[in-house]
Order: C-alpha cells, then sequence, then structure tokens
C-alpha cells in the first residue's frame, strides 16, 4: 500500500479507488523520535519540510497500541509445526514418482552385464571355499572348527548369492551361462536351481502383496490363528526360523502349498515342467555325492566339513532375506488389490549394512534398486542406488551403518520377530500386527 501511495504522489500511477483509505491517524516522524507528529486523516497525505526543500513523508496509518508477542516463541512454535509436517511421511501412499523415473536416474553402463567379471567372482569364492576346507581337514584341530564353520557358512551363502544373480539373468547374458553356473552354485549347496529360481521370481513379481508373495509374506490373521503353537513357536522364536529355508524348499510358507522339487506343484505351469525335473536329478546327484563321501571320510569329518557350514549358509540366507522385508523402525505397508503395484511393493524393500560381509556376498544388501531392477548385476548395485536416491526421497530408507560385523541387526531381527506377527483379513494397505500373548512367550 505505501508502494501505491508514492507512485500515486509523483502522479506515476493514480491513486486507485480500490486501495483502502486509512482510517487511523498518521503520522510524521522527524527526526527526533520522541517527537512525532500525529496527523488526522484530513490532513495532506505528504508534507513538505519547513526548511523548503521537498521532501516526501509517507503517512503510514499505524495501530495506536501494538500487542505484545514473545519473537522466540513464536519461531520456536513456528520451527516445530514446520519439523513436524516434514516428519509426516505415509509410507503406503503412493508415490510421486514412476518406475520409468528411478530406471532414467540410473546410468546406462549399470546395466551391463559383463560374463567374464561375473566369472572371475565364481572363481574367487570357489577357490577360498575349496581352501578353507582344506586348510581345515589338514589342522583338523577343535580350534580351527568354529572358525572354519563361520568362514565356510559365509562363502556358502555367497555362493547362494551368485547363482541367485544366475537366476535372475544378472550374472550373464548369456542363458546358457547362467544355467549351468546357476546349476554347479546352488546344487552344491543342496538348492534345486530351477524351483527356487521359478519361487524367486514370483516373488520379485508380487513383492509386498499379502496373498501372492512367496516368501517371508505376512500372514493373515486367519491363518495366523489357525496355526497349533508348535508352528507359531517355530515361526517366531529363534532360532528356528532362521532354520526355515530347507523346510521351505520342501513344503512352503503356512497357507501354501505345493514342493519346490515337485514338477507338478501349483509352484510352476507346465512349461516349466522340464526345468524343475533336471534341477531336481541335480540337487539329487549332489546329495548322493555328500552320502558317498560319508563312507569315504567318515559322517563327523563330512559334518564338520559340510554339515556345519551349511546349516550356517541356511541361517545367512534366513537371516539376509528376512531381514530385506522385516524389521524397520518404522512399520512397512503390505498390500491387496488394485493397491498393489510392482512399484510400491518394491519400495517396502529395505537396504542394509553388513560391514565386512558386504563385499563377501556380493552386497546383497543393497536390495530395493535390486528389488526394482534385477537384471542389475550385483557388481553395479551400489552405483545404481546412489543415482536413484534423489528420486526415491523418503521411500528409501538408509540403512543403519554397521561395525566390521553386523551384530547391530540382531536387535532389529529380535524385535521384528516379537512384533510382526499378522495382518488383518481386510484392507487394502496394511500394516503387521502383534499377538500379545506369543509376545509374552517369548
Amino acid at each position: 500500500m505505501a508502494a501505491g501511495l508514492v507512485l500515486s504522489g509523483c502522479a506515476v500511477k493514480p491513486f486507485t479507488q480500490s486501495l483502502a483509505i486509512p482510517t487511523q491517524r498518521f503520522f510524521h516522524k522527524t527526526k527526533n523520535p520522541s517527537k512525532i507528529i500525529h496527523l488526522d486523516n484530513k490532513d495532506q497525505i505528504f508534507l513538505s519540510n519547513p526548511d523548503g526543500f521537498s521532501k516526501w513523508a509517507v503517512k503510514v496509518s499505524t495501530p495506536l497500541r501494538i500487542p505484545s508477542i514473545d519473537e522466540q516463541d513464536f519461531k520456536t512454535r513456528f520451527y516445530k509445526d514446520m519439523s513436524k509436517e516434514e516428519e509426516e511421511f505415509d509410507a503406503g501412499a503412493p508415490p510421486p514418482f514412476k518406475l520409468a523415473d528411478v530406471r532414467a536416474a540410473i546410468p546406462k553402463h549399470c546395466w551391463v552385464k559383463d560374463s567374464w567379471r561375473s566369472m572371475s567372482y565364481v572363481a574367487r569364492d570357489v577357490t577360498i571355499v575349496l581352501g578353507l576346507a582344506a586348510g581345515a581337514a589338514y589342522l583338523n584341530n577343535w580350534l580351527v572348527w568354529p572358525l572354519y564353520w563361520a568362514a565356510q557358512g559365509t562363502m556358502f551363502w555367497a555362493l547362494f548369492v551368485l547363482g541367485h544373480d544366475c537366476g535372475h539373468g544378472s550374472f550373464s547374458s548369456n542363458p546358457k551361462l547362467n544355467g549351468v553356473v546357476g546349476h554347479i552354485l546352488h546344487s552344491s549347496i543342496l538348492v534345486p536351481y530351477h524351483g527356487w529360481r521359478i519361487s524367486h521370481r514370483t516373488h520379485h513379481q508380487n513383492h509386498g502383496h499379502v496373498e501372492n508373495d512367496e516368501s517371508w509374506h505376512p500372514l493373515s490373521e486367519k491363518t495366523f490363528k489357525s496355526l497349533d503353537w508348535i508352528t507359531r513357536t517355530l515361526r517366531f522364536t529363534l532360532p528356528f526360523p532362521m532354520l526355515a529355508y530347507p523346510f521351505y524348499l520342501w513344503n512352503r510358507s503356512p497357507g501354501k502349498t505345493g514342493s519346490h522339487f515337485d514338477p507338478s506343484s501349483d509352484l510352476f505351469v507346465p512349461v516349466e515342467r522340464k526345468d524343475v525335473i533336471t534341477s531336481t536329478i541335480c540337487w539329487t546327484t549332489m546329495f548322493a555325492l555328500l552320502v558317498g563321501l560319508n563312507f569315504v571320510a567318515g559322517p563327523m569329518q563330512m559334518l564338520k566339513l559340510y554339515g556345519i557350514p551349511y546349516l550356517i549358509n541356511v541361517m545367512w540366507l534366513d537371516f539376509v532375506t528376512y531381514l530385506h522385508h522385516h524389521g524397520h523402525e518404522d512399520k512397512l505397508p503390505w498390500y491387496r488389490g488394485k493397491e498393489w503395484s510392482y512399484l510400491r511393493g518394491g519400495l517396502t524393500t529395505i537396504d542394509r549394512d553388513y560391514g565386512w560381509i558386504n563385499n563377501i556376498h556380493h552386497d546383497i544388501g543393497t536390495h530395493v534398486i535390486h528389488h526394482l531392477f534385477p537384471q542389475i548385476p550385483h557388481y553395479h548395485l551400489i552405483e545404481a542406488t546412489e543415482a536413484a536416491k534423489p528420486v526415491l526421497g523418503k521411500y528409501y530408507r538408509e540403512p543403519n551403518k554397521s561395525w566390521a560385523l553386523p551384530f547391530h541387526l540382531f536387535a532389529e531381527l529380535i524385535t521384528s520377530l516379537q512384533k510382526d506377527h499378522f495382518v488383518s483379513d481386510t484392507g487394502d494397505v496394511l500394516y503387521y500386527q502383534t499377538d500379545p500373548n506369543l509376545t509374552h512367550k517369548n
């Protein structure tokens, strides 16, 4: 308003009729702040100084009484409200970006598959596995065996991750190479390659969907309440959930039927029968080889060399895959019906930091981008994730940094098993609920 008055006085802009006329008294500010000349509304709006020099003085309308405001209190409340508004984030709401936006942010070279580079990781891991086994067998010392079990079990898990890349086709652009390497690696640790590959594909295509997801999906309240106390205990009480994988291969999760070894299982379509049979034959051959080695080396030696490392590998597999989809400090949504989409389901995945283990198990903890784009090779996942973060915004949950070994993740695992029990039978955007009776027993 003051600018309009000045321009009107200078004949630059007419005094518009729409401008409100001040109804309070004007004042003329002098050099002496203690002497303020109050003017009535009828006085001229612009004055000249008594010394004869023309000087415009804008008469500003001001209230006779200024309300008292505690400025510091105002700022505190203002920024507190702003901070509260910024913190309000609905993870279950549709994101403001599309899958194509995330894809466009990832450098093109991150999609390139280098077969030689992938094979170099296989050569590295197989060499370490054979070296550890030879060293432990040679020393045959009870001070060495526990260290061997931890190291070899971790390397078995690393072999699984490379076979996992074969299953996604991110190991190589050559399907035959993916199939051969995948069968060798997975069969060596008693995983039916094609049987697992197909069910894992189903997991990726339906992740975050309550009914259609394949691994570590939530139980509905009805299914949960139908379980006997033994099944509930095995599923939610450590260490049993960390030994679940072999049982999952044979009989899937509660509420689902079928086997990864059975070509007629509802996991597979008829055209996949030959692949499943091939994998089952490879698995059976490996199992027969292990039985034969028991007669050569002895059951106790085979238990120490292979049996216990295999169990450590199973624990790694269950530990990592569970924490990719559970245990965040904020509740993660699950969907059904029209609320589910590939993008929204994938965004509920969690990245994890495993310290020294990151490199050993091929950065499988960098899981969000892997879930959205499983074609990206594991050695490009970190760069692809950093490029996509600005697009993902708060939908990306920064992992807690680990020390050399990821001991901090045990607390998150335990907390999740105590709280994440089932989801409602109704609704399209769902969050885990807790059975207090089960929590008290734990």
